[in-house]
């Protein structure tokens, strides 16, 4: 069978962990399907990537929403290409309109993969301006009109058919996230810490993502308030969704080194062998996220030994497991559009807390750490993921025949 994957991100533009599932799910479903992927950005030059696409030059500018009407763009140079495609698959709202539009046109089977919600990332507004009524619609369209739909933890799967309830519960199908044991696995040496000015004989928590209000770092640096002397903070962070973003995190961590002294902040994207290395000797890996589908990060982490203290919102608990691989820590939102905890100091001490727990005992990390990676390698297949992926392909394709 012929199928088309749709997809913002490929490599080498990954930036998120949709960007990482796709890439991992591709490697996997290559074998088992006819496979093209289509994306956004520079022309790549990988066999399995028919088509890679840039947004109109004439919709450039500095308005928010513009960013929106560029992704439009892109869908339909995406709908466009994907002619004799007996299927198509679409990852994230970016290129979910790509695929509504190919099913209307060609009259094939319509795939989407639900990595997050609009509706439940309403701090988007900050981002995206008048655009982000136009990620809503374009979710919502697809997501109404999809022959299936993936939720990739049964937190999400609920999280859909709440947020939609247009949509018939038996399109959505519940397959996981995955992750490559044999790729994240426990690295042994230093070179990359000591680059960094990292210490590896000292505690350290690592947070690794967007700077964005989703991931909960700005929680996160509350927190470390209240972490016990001498554990240091790593960010492996990049570029922030906003310029008030930025500067709100950048207040935070200058407050934080005042009052506890540096904090080592990695404004880049990291290779992944030089993140493998960074979660290898963390202490603790820490994922505050205010809303989290699933969490791939939790389970780079959790390959590599890595005990996680988390947020107990979305599917990380399916991911984590509450005193096994780590710590869950409760989170009651205010109800505002940022998201934030109704409590924040309460949030931030009591996220502090299994901070200080588990690297006050040694044994403890260490044992949180070797049930992560067993649990990794039981259940968060991608070679598993790819086929049960492959056989919802097979009976959409046969019930259109």
């Amino acid at each position: 069978m012929k199928v088309a994957l749709l997809s913002r991100e490929y490599p080498p533009e990954v930036y998120g962990g949709a960007g990482v599932h796709v890439e991992y799910l591709a490697r996997e479903l290559a074998p088992l399907v006819e496979l093209a992927v289509y994306c956004f950005g520079e022309t790549r030059a990988l066999p399995e990537v028919a088509g890679a696409y840039k947004p109109w030059a004439l919709l450039e500018g500095e308005a928010p929403e513009l960013a929106a009407l560029r992704t439009l763009s892109v869908d339909l140079l995406l709908a466009q290409a994907v002619r004799g495609a007996e299927l198509v698959h679409t990852h994230t709202w970016y290129a979910n309109f790509a695929g509504h539009l190919a099913k209307l046109m060609y009259g094939v089977p319509h795939v989407m993969t639900s990595h997050s919600l609009e509706p439940l990332r309403p701090w988007k507004a900050e981002q995206l301006g008048g655009g982000y009524a136009l990620s809503s619609f374009c979710e919502r369209t697809s997501i109404e009109a999809a022959d299936a739909v993936i939720a990739v933890s049964d937190g999400m799967r609920k999280d859909i058919l709440e947020a939609y309830p247009q949509v018939d519960p038996a399109r959505v199908h519940l397959i996981y996230n995955g992750i490559d044991p044999a790729q994240f696995q426990r690295d042994a040496k230093s070179d990359v810490l000591e680059r960094e000015g990292i210490d590896p004989s000292r505690p350290y928590v690592v947070f690794v993502g967007r700077i964005t209000r989703q991931k909960g770092i700005v929680h996160l640096l509350e927190a470390a308030r209240y972490f016990a002397p001498g554990i240091e903070l790593v960010l492996c962070a990049g570029e922030p969704d906003t310029k008030e973003m930025g500067a709100e995190v950048r207040a935070l961590v200058s407050e934080l080194e005042r009052a506890r002294g540096p904090v080592h902040w990695l404004g880049k994207m990291l290779p992944r062998p030089e993140l493998i290395q960074i979660l290898s000797h963390a202490s603790v890996f820490a994922c505050p996220s205010i809303y989290e589908p699933f969490g791939i990060v939790n389970l780079e982490a959790m390959a590599c030994g890595a005990p996680v203290v988390a947020s107990a919102v979305g599917g990380i608990p399916e991911v984590v497991v509450d005193g096994e691989t780590g710590f869950l820590v409760h989170f009651e939102p205010d109800g505002s559009p940022l998201g934030a905890p109704k409590d924040r100091d309460a949030f931030a001490r009591a996220f502090a807390a299994r901070v200080n727990q588990v690297i006050a005992e040694p044994g403890l990390g260490a044992q949180l750490g070797r049930a992560g990676r067993a649990r990794v390698e039981s259940t968060f297949s991608w070679s598993s993921i790819a086929k049960q992926t492959a056989d919802l392909y097979g009976s959409l394709i046969a019930r259109r025949g």
